[in-house]
């Protein structure tokens, strides 16, 4: 994903957020033994010099780079149920030029494998220790027939206690292996890795002292319920209400940007404000005899307005949300490749819920949200508004939530109804504290899931169709293009970092859009990020500059 002369001069900046402390070698790392630590052991211990190969990769992540710091590599087995005789495998990366901070990495989708990408372009290189687990299983991001049936054990690992383990195994690994403590815990994850985050402070508060959160997969049971209603709103590539990845590029997109594209003060291709965007797709419907690639039939407009509109079940029962205007240029390359008979959402009922490896998607109706609730698979469920004993005194946790506006996976609209549920919760249940005090949420106009595709070993998963988007997507979280500087502006660990050790909380981010999404395109443009509820518009002077827009 990123060249070896990338990462070094990006990098080597980072470690100055409150200095470097003392180190590791090659011998602390080949001669490590935890002691006094229970169902914890050291699998494999590597140690990597400065520049040294490192290709390593698992079901479902890998890194193969030359350009690392040094750093010793432990692959712990962490006991997850003594009783089961279950275990996790967890990686911990020990840069020798360490911060002082260790940093958790999450996963995302089903994946069975620690993240070692994120691991090595993120967490080693800004000199955190860094700590990934493969949450009790071994599987692909899309793959989720580890589940069961009547797997019970591996769904609580999935759900929330492999995370844990491995977090306190970190900890006390981090701590004998430079002989002190980290002075801070941190938390970086997107997708089911942001439901893992939430997951974690809501259970354990103390685990961290600061997370991001990009575009968290929860509740799980109401985004499983969404993909499979919506593959059922959308039907097979021969249903007369199918929208192909094409119309909904060139026929859809370019009558949104016309209604709309206007609207933040810029004519740009990116809706910064799509909630305000009041997108009538009837201009679009086809007149007798026209050619069908260049309008929309009525099925297909009823498949439209589903698509933007949220999910509710009987008595008015709060699904999921759906889609905003904005990215039609992914929307449609997602539901052309997700398989109707195969795969998480699949997979979820079969082996998760129903314990029947028949189920077929055509089988789902409102009966099913309701049975996955009541089961709540693993508890994986992060959807508690309440984060009061991680953010009051004395822990004071601060959370920094992020999620794209044109999402094709995970829409938008969820997190922004969870932001909202923890400000009603906090101002209801506490006096004094602000949800300002302690979560900040960023909405990002114009990317996509996580940020870029990624597929591992020609793994065809929902992923690979999620590619950027047309805004700036790249601000120093994992699986994105690295910011053109390690500041605390444009990265977000950084904003964290300074928040959580220096009181300073982010009002703005700035995010970086480069020419075909790489860095060595060039920078194309760079953006505000502003703290919800405020939104982007331009204010007049040079398009490409962030400092020509404002939060309004």
């Amino acid at each position: 994903m990123f060249s070896n002369a990338t990462l070094p001069s990006l990098f080597s900046g980072l470690l100055g957020i409150g200095g470097a402390a003392s180190g590791g070698s090659q011998s602390s790392c080949v001669d490590f033994s935890p002691t006094a630590l229970p169902g914890v052991s050291v699998a494999a211990a590597t140690y990597y010099p400065a520049n040294a190969s490192v290709d390593i990769s698992n079901l479902y992540m890998a890194i193969n780079s030359s350009a690392l710091p040094a750093f010793c590599r432990l692959e712990l087995l962490v006991t997850t149920n003594e009783t089961a005789g279950s275990f996790a495998n967890t990686e911990v990366w020990l840069p020798d030029e360490w911060n002082g901070r260790m940093l958790t990495i999450g996963n995302g989708g089903f994946a069975g494998g620690a993240d070692v990408l994120t691991l090595g372009t993120i967490a080693v290189p800004q000199g955190f220790a860094g700590v990934s687990t493969n949450t009790g299983h071994n599987s692909s991001s899309g793959d989720a027939t580890w589940g069961g049936p009547h797997n019970d054990n591996a769904l609580v690992d999935f759900g929330w206690r492999a995370v844990h383990q491995s977090v306190l195994a970190g900890k006390e690994v981090v701590k004998q292996y430079y002989n002190k403590a980290a002075k801070r815990s941190y938390y970086l994850g997107c997708s089911n890795g942001g439901r893992q985050g939430l997951k974690e402070v809501q259970l354990f508060p103390d685990s961290f002292d600061g997370i991001v959160v990009g575009a968290p997969a929860t509740p799980v049971t109401g985004f499983i319920a969404w993909v499979s209603h919506t593959l059922q709103v959308t039907g097979t590539t021969t249903s007369p209400g199918f929208i192909s990845r094409a119309v909904w590029t060139n026929v859809i997109a370019p009558e949104v940007l016309r209604q709309c594209d206007g609207l933040d003060g810029l004519q740009d291709g990116i809706l910064n404000n799509p909630r305000a965007c009041n997108f009538r797709p009837e201009p679009l419907t086809c007149r007798p005899g026209q050619n069908p690639t260049t309008c929309l039939t009525i099925a297909q407009l009823d498949t439209l307005n589903h698509q933007f509109t949220d999910y509710f079940e009987s008595n008015q029962t709060f699904v999921f949300a759906g889609y905003l205007p904005g990215g039609e240029t992914v929307y449609g390359g997602l539901w052309d490749n997700v398989s109707r008979d195969q795969g998480g959402s699949i997979d979820y009922y079969r082996y998760m819920v129903l314990n029947d490896t028949t189920w077929v998607n055509a089988d789902y109706n409102s009966t099913l949200f309701k049975i996955a609730e009541d089961v709540n698979p693993g508890q994986a469920n992060a959807d508690d508004p309440d984060l009061l004993a991680f953010a009051a005194a004395p822990h004071n946790g601060k959370v920094l939530h992020y999620v794209g506006l044109a999402d094709p996976l995970i829409p938008s609209g969820n997190s922004e109804r969870y932001y909202g549920r923890v400000l009603a919760h906090t101002r209801a249940h506490s006096p004094d504290l602000n949800v300002d005090d302690f979560y900040r949420f960023f909405e990002v106009p114009g990317m996509a899931h996580w940020y870029r595709k990624h597929r591992r070993n020609g793994e065809a998963d929902v992923h690979i169709v999620t590619q950027g988007g047309p805004g700036a997507n790249a601000f120093g979280s994992l699986l994105q293009a690295p910011p053109p500087v390690l500041d605390a502006e444009h990265n977000v660990i950084g904003a964290i970092v300074r928040w959580v050790e220096e009181g300073v909380a982010p009002d703005t981010l700035v995010a970086t859009k480069y020419n075909n999404d790489t860095p060595a395109g060039g920078v194309a443009f760079t953006r505000p990020l502003c703290k919800y509820p405020l939104t982007v518009r331009y204010k007049g002077g040079d398009e490409t500059k962030a400092s020509s827009f404002e939060c309004v």
